[in-house]
C-alpha cells in the first residue's frame, strides 16, 4: 500500500483534549483504521509540527478523507505527504 507522511499540530482545542485525555491518541489511530488505513509508525515531537505519523492508506483518496475527517474536528492541522521508498523513488529515475 502506499505510504504517507501526516504532520500534525494541535490546535488549542486539541491540547486541551490531549491534557483531559491522553488516551485520545489512541484513539485517534482507531479512527484512522476505521476509515480504511493503519498508523504503521508515530512519534511526537518537538518544533513546528506536535505529531509525524507513518501510515499506509490504499490510495490517495482514502488519505484525503481521513484528513479531512480528523481535521475537521478542529483539534489538529494536518499536512500530508506522500512518500516513497528510496528504492521506488530511484525506480522512478530509469526511464
Amino acid at each position: 500500500m502506499p505510504i504517507y507522511i501526516l504532520l500534525s499540530k494541535l490546535s488549542q482545542q486539541g491540547i486541551q483534549t490531549l491534557k483531559s485525555n491522553p488516551d485520545r491518541l489512541h484513539e485517534v489511530n482507531r479512527d484512522v483504521e476505521e476509515l480504511g488505513a493503519r498508523v504503521l509508525h508515530q512519534w511526537a515531537t518537538l518544533g513546528e509540527f506536535d505529531f509525524v505519523s507513518v501510515v499506509d492508506a490504499p490510495d490517495t483518496s482514502t488519505i484525503a478523507r481521513i484528513s479531512v475527517a480528523l481535521g475537521s474536528r478542529g483539534s489538529t492541522r494536518i499536512e500530508t505527504l506522500p512518500a516513497l521508498t528510496i528504492d521506488e523513488f530511484v525506480g522512478t529515475l530509469s526511464y
